[in-house]
This record gives C-alpha cells, structure tokens and sequence, in this order.
C-alpha cells in the first residue's frame, strides 16, 4: 500500500518542478516523484511548496538547555574555551531524566524548525562523579526515547574522549562524565547497536577531536567500529579554534586537518565539524577526499570561532551541512541565512551561495545541505526522489512572507525574509506527518517539561 501527496511545487534534487507527485511506501520510503502528473483522486494536496527536509548533522543536545546563559562577561576577553569551562559546570549537574526532556523538547523544536533528522554527538557518558551507570549505555538510551518519541530521524554518534590536549595531557575535572577507554567505547557501540537498530537509528562513532584523542586510540577505535559496522559514520570536531592548529602545529608540525588526512582513512563517511580554520592545501585535499563539513554557522557566530572559506570548499567540489550545534538557534533557514551573510561580510559580495545552476540562493544552499547532511548521516535522506526516505516540510504559502510569490521565492523569503516567525505548515518525516498547522504533537508538554529540567538544573 502507498500514501500520495501531491505538490503544485516541489523541489527535486534536479531543482523545482510543477505538480509533482510524491508516493511512499508502508516504510516510509519513496517510491515516486515525478513532475508533470495529474493529482490522483486519493491524494492528498499539499497546501503550499514542498521542500526536502533538512538533516541536522551536529547536535549536543543538552546544550539547548543553557542557551542564552553564557551571554555574559565571564573574563576579561571572553572565547571559546571560557564559554566551555561554563558548559563543563553546566553538564556536570545533568541527569538521565533530564537528559532525555530537554532533548524531547529540543528534537520537537527541530522538527517544527524544518530537521526532519538529527545526528547526535553525545560525549556525556556517566554519572556526575564520572563513574559509569549500572546501564553503560543509560544517556545514550535516554537521547534514542527522545527522538523516538517526537519521530525524528537519528543518527547515534557517541563520543570518544580521552585527553585534554595534544600529545596526551590528561583530562581536567570538567571532563570527568566524557572519559571512556577504546575498549569501553567498542562495548558501548555494541551495545547501542541492537536499540539503533530496533527504531530505524544509524549508529556511528564520533572520535571527539585530535586534542581528545591519542593517535592510536584513533587507529584502534577506526578499526573496532569496522568490525561492528563497516562503512558507519565518522564525525570529529577539527580546526574550530586557532588555539587548536597553533597547538596542533606545536604537537605535530602539522594543521589539524592535514595530520588527519595524512593519518586516517578520511573518505565520504567522515564530517569534519567546523574545518574553520584551513589553509589552501587543506581545503582542496579536505574537499577531494569525499568528506563533508560540517558547518554550523549560529554556533559558530555565538562562539565566536571564525568564518569557513565556503567558496574555497565549493570550488574543490566539497560536500557540505548544517548543524546546530549548541542550539544557541533551532533553525534550519536561519542557519541557511546565517551562512550567506556571514560569506557576504567576508567577501563583501551578495548572493555567495548561488550557482550557475541555482541562481536562488535558498534553493542552491538547500539542495547542497540536504545532500552533505545526508552523507554525514549515513542514511537515505537525500531529498524527494525514489529511494529516499519520505522526509519533506510543507511552506506555510499563507504567511505574510511568502503570500502570492512564486515557488522559488517564497523559499527565498522563508530563509531570508519571514523574521524569525517561520514559515512552515507541515513537517513529515518517513511519510508521517510530526508537525501540522507549524505545531508538533508533544509541544506544550515538551515545553513544559523542558522548562522544568532547565529550572532544576539552575538550583542544584
């Protein structure tokens, strides 16, 4: 049995097309998209343009719950690593519950948001004295129900963390809940694997970062996964900060990004989250070996990290997505929007993201994220085409932005130009509908639960 929707305007992988026909299967799969086809009387209507929808392939979902809190002078000149040793004090008070209602309400915000799927870097693995659970796997669980729950799609990425710097430093209190072995990673993985599977979850491994992880741990923890799954995702944190390559550059006599081309089998199944800070070289191998960065451009701008070469990446033919990180936004336009001006104010050039192809700016960042997002999530959700998971957003086309305005340009106002109220109507995510009239089922009671995991966070 299939389900039909059909769409005056829809955008394909190939660009947008008129009365196109989308049919899925019973598992949520696509098994048409054709353009120019007659509405089926047992069709559904769609009530405004269809887009795919946005994988999210950076997340540490606790965080949501302290956006907004580090907006202050916390040193003389604040950066990145005074705005962690505030999130360290933050993740030490976390328990499982919650855990798992902040990332209820945070997945229900992104699928309200336009992410239909979500990879999840989880680093905080134990109890708050850094002694694992009864249940090794018991935050990683909570993350699974939370995304079961809401019906977003999940990729599992837990973290290997085992120093604070290069050449082997050991780790500080804050990280206490992070540290495992390469051994007990390798049990965790096992472990998880038959939970991912039961809900349709990609497991992969997220080696935290060069200054996390000694090479050989590296080596081993590669190995291991392959035994486990071949072919799984690999995502690691590379090139943030300057700090980074210059200690990097002292450790090694290398940049972060070219060490790990020269000493990991980098190919399309790794992201590199953030690249930010690359030379020439490193943008063209980086780009040419496959992988996709990960860019996460609200996160990036609140931290104040540093601005990526997009055009450098794009012109070695560089696969790319988005994430939102530390949900300073829960977003996808905005991330888009984010992206295009923060490339605009380095180039001092409008319309960055367009191609030769795509001269509208929303529609050429769309396709290109919703292609990278997928690869780094290692699961068929590359858009509406057959094969492809059933994951699209329905434009709201009464909002004031996007009333009477073509198909292309009301995604160009969506992401450009409907100031932060959203445009959304519909959210589906393998051919069932997560978000109607913009809201998700679980909203009020995710909020509110949200709100009451945020509050004990701040007493204790």
């Amino acid at each position: 049995m299939t389900r039909a929707l059909f769409a005056a305007d829809a955008l394909l992988p190939t660009g947008w097309a008129k009365n196109v026909l989308l049919a899925w299967n019973e598992a949520g799969q696509f098994v048409e998209a054709r353009a120019g086809a007659e509405r089926p009387a047992d069709a559904e209507t769609a009530s405004g343009p269809v887009i795919p929808g946005m994988p999210n392939l950076h997340s540490h979902a606790f965080q949501r719950a302290f956006a907004g809190l580090t907006e202050h002078r916390a040193e003389q000149q604040d950066s990145f690593w005074s705005w962690r040793t505030l999130m360290y004090r933050f993740a030490a008070r976390l328990g499982p519950r919650q855990m798992e209602d902040i990332a209820t309400w945070l997945y229900a915000e992104m699928l309200e948001a336009g992410y239909t799927s979500v990879c999840e870097f989880q680093y905080v693995h134990h109890d708050a004295d850094g002694k694992p659970y009864a249940d090794d796997a018991t935050l990683s669980r909570a993350l699974l129900r939370a995304a079961h729950r809401t019906g977003i799609g999940f990729t599992l990425l837990p973290v290997l963390y085992q120093t604070s710097g290069f050449g082997g430093l050991p780790p500080n209190e804050g990280q206490r809940r992070f540290i495992r072995s390469t051994d007990s990673m390798l049990r965790l993985l096992e472990a998880l694997k038959p939970a991912c599977d039961a809900q349709g979850a990609r497991l992969g491994l997220a080696p935290h970062s060069l200054r996390a992880v000694p090479p050989e741990a590296l080596r081993e923890a590669l190995a291991g996964l392959d035994a486990i799954e071949a072919g799984a995702p690999v995502h690691i944190h590379i090139a943030e900060q300057t700090k980074e390559v210059d200690d990097c550059i002292a450790w090694s006599g290398q940049r972060p990004v070219a060490w790990l081309l020269d000493h990991a089998p980098v190919d399309a199944r790794w992201c590199l989250v953030h690249a930010t800070h690359m030379d020439a070289d490193e943008y063209r191998r980086g780009a040419r070996s496959g992988a996709v960065a990960g860019l996460c451009p609200t996160t990036e701008a609140n931290l104040g990290d540093g601005l990526f070469d997009f055009a450098a990446w794009r012109q070695h033919g560089g696969a790319w997505g988005l994430g939102s990180d530390s949900h300073a936004c829960v977003d996808a336009a905005e991330e888009l929007l984010m992206l295009e001006y923060g490339q605009r104010l380095r180039t001092r050039q409008r319309n960055v993201g367009a191609t030769a192809a795509q001269p509208h700016v929303a529609t050429a960042l769309t396709l290109q994220a919703v292609q990278g997002g997928a690869q780094a999530a290692g699961r068929a959700i590359g858009g509406l085409a057959a094969g492809q998971q059933a994951d699209f957003v329905v434009l709201d086309a009464q909002q004031l932005a996007l009333q009477g305005l073509p198909a292309p340009d009301m995604l160009s106002a969506h992401v450009f130009a409907s100031h932060r109220t959203r445009a959304i109507d519909a959210v589906w995510v393998a051919g069932r509908a997560r978000v109607a009239a913009g809201r998700h089922a679980l909203h009020a009671e995710a909020a509110s639960a949200f709100v009451a995991a945020r509050t004990q966070l701040l007493q204790d």
